[in-house]
């Protein structure tokens, strides 16, 4: 428990930003799921349409400071990578 009002403080802080972060987590799962799932449906148009929707809120997770840099590019870079050979069979 906090013992000084500067304690207190940080805790009520932390605890707004650990609601705040939550949030943009699962925004960012959901659109990762969502993406992988149609990528696994084998829907060319839609993989690509749903990988950049993912990546931008990957990349948006990253700015604000809840996702490292270099996570989210390695995500990105996976789910571009799924969804360039999902339009592959696709197409073959």
């Amino acid at each position: 428990m906090a013992n000084t009002r500067s304690a207190e403080k940080r805790n009520r802080q932390a605890q707004k930003r650990r609601d705040r972060n939550v949030g943009v987590r699962t925004r960012v799962k959901s659109a990762v799921k969502k993406a992988r799932e149609i990528i696994a449906n084998g829907d060319a148009a839609g993989a690509k349409a749903a990988a950049v929707e993912a990546a931008s809120t990957l990349a948006k997770a990253a700015s604000k400071g809840v996702l490292h840099k270099n996570a989210v590019a390695r995500r990105i870079s996976r789910l571009a990578k799924a969804a360039a050979k999902a339009g592959q069979q696709k197409q073959a």
